[in-house]
């Protein structure tokens, strides 16, 4: 059993980036599916397939790399932990490395970006942070 599922995908997602796979398969939940959504949207996930296989969910990611095949993730960090919990209101969330990057947040309105969060004005859970 795994305690912290979102750090898992976010491992394996490095890890998978960094042995320059093209795709992953992530245990399927909506809270992943929904962090893999932001991902998308900001450029670090090409495709997300949801695959079903031996009566199990899962999501096939499609990873994105920047021209020349490096890196599309420079790193990516998880920021709450089930231990430890980090909530920011709306006015302490900021961009990351100048917004190049994104910090993906758990709202009341569903998991957004940072952009959309400050466009929207929500604060909320702080679960990772991509760049």
């Amino acid at each position: 059993m795994n305690t912290d599922p979102i750090a898992d995908m976010l491992n394996r997602i490095w890890t998978a980036q960094t042995a320059s796979k093209p795709m992953i398969d992530v245990p399927f939940s909506v809270l992943k599916g929904e962090i893999a959504l932001c991902m998308e949207k900001g450029g670090f996930i090409s495709k997300i397939i949801r695959k079903k296989k031996e009566g199990r969910k899962y999501l096939r990611l499609v990873l994105n790399y920047n021209e020349g095949g490096n890196l599309a993730i420079t790193e990516i960090k998880r920021v709450s932990s089930p231990g430890q919990r980090i909530y920011k209101k709306s006015k302490e969330i900021k961009s990351i490395k100048g917004g190049r990057g994104v910090s993906i947040i758990s709202t009341p309105q569903g998991v957004v970006t940072d952009k959309e969060a400050r466009k929207k004005g929500l604060g909320g859970e702080v679960l990772c942070e991509i760049w």
